[in-house]
């Protein structure tokens, strides 16, 4: 049997761009790893013209694709413009359906889809968690070997998962300070909702304090963006519906989003629903709507004004911005208007830190030998402060920094702004 079937396979169009160059190769996470061409970009489209030639789905196929973190470094580094993003995607949605897994894969990815896209769910595991965290059970189970015994994916989970603190939620509506210069509404997500609301707060008020109304939509849901870059087609689809339609009726110009893999989901809404007559024109005009926090505020300007901020930091590029989206400079613009904070760079930045969504729940050992690597570069510049924009890579290279021996701690790109605009936090 062929490996794909007629409802959107990977494009033949976009796969013969490829002119196997090699440019992709160095900025490849898993190459860089294991040096094995199937491990490639260009290797993983090689695997997939087999499959668009006739060939099977074979499970080399699939265990190199399921390798591959989705980072995207290799469209940045690809001179010959190769669309490897919507190649996978759509390979990974045939994989979905048509591939036999295995019991344990089963269960792993059932218990995460049926968790983290909901951010109810994703709140009631607090108390539970908290406990664990505060109460001593945490180091039991490390000193009797219980955690040991855990199948590798819960270890994974375990592992990253951010010390917790108080939950406090926003407001449905945050009025601007001073002259109104913009109606905004914000886009709260699932993980950093539920674990780091402190990062939402400190979005909604920058954005306040530079003159904009905030509109936060209560009824918000997830916004499918673990579902689309993992293949689960149909369930993204139902996200997108949904957020485009919780929007629309907040009636704004512009849509804030502070999570980079969920940026780049929702600027991918005309490819989710382009065969949707309902709604493919609202997702072309939803997805123009999207702007991360740091294009957002660039592109409006400071008028507040910034505090000093006495820090050495080191900025890490979450992938999903910087090869995603192009935003690389925006936050760095952020971050150097801040008085006295140096900024320093870490070699390798443009390699993954190995979140990759749940690609760490997935491949914990390629992700933990990538989130070592880049623990290795950050601590290598002195750096008091790791600054970075998604809840993933925070939790990631937290993990990696703690088991290095040298933590420091870590923000989110709004949480520094947010210091240096309210020395006082006054919501």
């Amino acid at each position: 049997m062929a490996a794909f079937d007629d409802h959107r396979p990977p494009s033949r169009e976009l796969v013969d761009d490829c002119v196997h160059c090699g440019f992709c190769l160095p900025t490849c996470p898993t190459y860089v790893l294991w040096g094995h061409e199937s491990d490639s970009p260009r290797g993983r489209i090689d695997l997939i013209n087999t499959g668009l030639s006739g060939g099977p789905m074979t499970d080399t196929m699939v265990t190199h694709v399921d390798r591959c973190l989705g980072c995207m470094a290799c469209v940045t580094a690809c001179p010959s413009g190769v669309q490897y993003d919507k190649i996978v995607t759509n390979t990974r949605a045939q994989i979905e359906r048509r591939h036999q897994r295995t019991g344990g894969e089963k269960l792993l990815r059932g218990l995460i889809f049926a968790t983290f896209p909901y951010p109810r769910r994703l709140r009631a595991l607090r108390p539970g968690l908290m406990a664990y965290q505060r109460t001593g059970l945490r180091r039991l189970a490390q000193r009797t070997g219980l955690l040991a015994k855990l199948p590798t994916g819960l270890r994974a989970m375990e592992s990253i998962a951010p010390p917790l603190g108080r939950r406090r939620g926003l407001p449905s509506r945050v009025p601007a300070r001073g002259q109104k210069r913009a109606v905004v509404a914000m886009i709260t997500g699932c993980v950093q909702d539920a674990f780091f609301s402190e990062v939402n707060r400190a979005t909604a008020r920058i954005l306040a304090s530079e003159g904009c109304e905030v509109i936060i939509p209560p009824s918000q849901s997830c916004c499918g963006a673990l579902s689309l870059h993992n293949g689960r087609e149909s369930e993204a689809a139902r996200f997108a519906r949904r957020t485009i339609d919780t929007f629309s009726r907040a009636g704004v110009d512009t849509v804030v989003i502070n999570s980079a893999g969920c940026g780049s989901a929702l600027k991918e809404y005309a490819d989710v629903l382009k065969d949707d007559p309902a709604y493919a024109q609202k997702a072309v005009d939803f997805a123009g709507k999207v702007r991360d926090l740091a294009e957002f505020l660039v592109e409006l300007g400071p008028v507040a004004e910034r505090h000093p901020v006495r820090v050495r930091a080191a900025y890490h590029d979450a992938c999903h911005l910087s090869h995603a989206q192009g935003i690389r400079q925006q936050p760095r613009e952020l971050l150097r208007g801040i008085p006295e904070l140096t900024l320093v760079e870490p070699p390798d930045a443009a390699l993954c830190c190995g979140s990759a969504g749940i690609y760490n729940l997935l491949q914990p050992e390629a992700a933990g030998d990538l989130g070592a690597r880049k623990a290795d570069a950050i601590a290598g510049t002195g750096a008091q402060l790791l600054v970075t924009a998604n809840p993933g890579c925070l939790m990631q290279i937290t993990a990696a920094l703690d088991r290095r021996g040298t933590p420091i701690p870590a923000l989110h790109t709004a949480q520094i702004l947010d210091a240096s605009l309210h020395p006082t936090p006054r919501m």
